[in-house]
């Protein structure tokens, strides 16, 4: 009983992830048809994912939030591609041959790019200690400013926003050395479970969550610990801009990891992450990486028309179900009410909005019956939970 209480987020995402492989095997012929192809590109996107999630998750669980992780991604890919294209040979009308990079200009070219995000986390460290902003407000600033820094890095350096590399080593990223950022997932989730479970740091880390004011009271030194935390965070975008530019062969600062900072501290979230601080495991961000990148993957192989539309509104659902849940699981002992007096009525009628809207615009026929269908069964169950909720007051105010 108490391994299952400790580790119930762990078990109930594991279950959901085979019951979205269930269902999605069972309504999509693609899974049924090309079973091998769909797992090796699930756990190579999980496992990209998965990489910076844990740095998003390291930063939330010290009681911080990193909103740059998507231009830190854009950032480092322009970064990485950038010095390549600066130190290839050239041909005799300048043009980069990039087609077979020699490996000490991909080392040297990894290594500068992994310097500029440590940086970047004492920017972000400096920023927050120092200067006193508080962190959604300083990581809201490179998320903003890094990808126009990136912007005109490029065009600098090779006097275009898109930059090109056709080396075939970084592209079998893609093909088949799919591998290899699965391979790192699990190496930097056996670095971090170890930081976090088994050093003197990683307890730090958490206490500092827990309580900042308590852990300075108590001689922890938590600047440092927070320039741990965001370099990490900094460090782990990187390496995932590093490979995402690897595997799509080019990178344009304008759109690279475009809202990919979401899908971090989602993973982070449902992975039981609270944002309050304090909580969470790798394991656990480990399994809402994976369950987040099926639930995508399951939207776009279910959705025949506009799934690239919606993926963003289900990674936002997600995220407000997670944060719920963990609210719920925080007030354990306490009944919480979910639509008290009328702005609870109120939104049970927008909740029921939302869910109509949304089942009618991705329906792909009948939308506006299917629309009014799903509206209509959606206000019925929250009612009936908004009626019970008063009808359990009232029972509480009579004994």
């Amino acid at each position: 009983m108490d391994f299952l209480k400790k580790y119930r987020n762990e078990i109930g995402l594991i279950i959901a992830i085979f019951a979205v492989i269930t269902v999605t095997t069972w309504l999509s012929p693609s899974y049924r048809e090309q079973p091998r192809e769909n797992a090796q590109s699930i756990l190579r996107d999980a496992s990209m994912l998965g990489i910076f999630a844990f740095g998003a998750a390291i930063v939330i669980i010290s009681g911080g939030i990193d909103l740059s992780s998507g231009s830190v991604i854009a950032f480092s890919g322009t970064m990485f591609f950038g010095i390549i294209i600066l130190l290839v040979p050239k041909t005799d009308r300048g043009q980069p041959i990039t087609g077979d990079v020699a490996t000490w200009i991909l080392v040297a070219s990894a290594l500068a790019t992994l310097l500029c995000a440590v940086l970047i986390g004492t920017f972000h460290t400096w920023l927050i200690t120092v200067v006193e902003l508080p962190p959604f407000v300083a990581t809201l600033a490179s998320l903003v400013g890094l990808r126009s820094l990136a912007r005109l890095l490029s065009a600098k350096m090779t006097g275009s926003e898109q930059i090109t590399v056709t080396d075939d080593t970084l592209l079998s990223i893609g093909s088949e050395a799919w591998w290899i950022p699965v391979v790192l997932w699990f190496f930097f989730a056996a670095i971090f479970w170890v930081l976090m479970n088994k050093t003197v740091l990683g307890r730090h880390l958490y206490a500092m969550g827990g309580n900042e004011t308590a852990a300075k009271l108590s001689g922890i030194r938590t600047e440092r610990l927070k320039w741990l935390a965001y370099c990490i965070g900094s460090v782990t975008a990187a390496i995932s801009g590093i490979l995402y530019a690897s595997y799509v062969g080019s990178v344009g600062a304008s759109n690279a990891g475009l809202g990919y900072e979401l899908n971090a501290i989602a993973s982070a979230v449902v992975g039981g992450c609270s944002l309050m601080g304090g909580l969470g495991t790798i394991p656990g961000v480990m399994f809402g990486a994976l369950f987040l990148r099926l639930v995508v993957d399951a939207v776009q192989k279910l959705a025949v028309t506009n799934a690239d539309r919606i993926e963003g509104l289900v990674v936002g659902v997600l995220v407000v179900l997670a944060v719920a849940l963990n609210t719920i699981s925080f007030g354990a002992g306490k009944r919480k009410e979910f639509f008290p007096g009328w702005l609870g009525l109120v939104n049970v009628l927008i909740l029921s909005l939302i869910a109509g809207v949304l089942y009618g615009v991705t329906a792909t026929q009948n939308a506006l019956n299917m629309g009014l269908t799903a509206g209509v069964v959606t206000l019925a169950v929250l009612a009936g939970r908004a009626f019970f909720e008063r009808y359990a007051n009232k029972q509480i105010a009579r004994t």
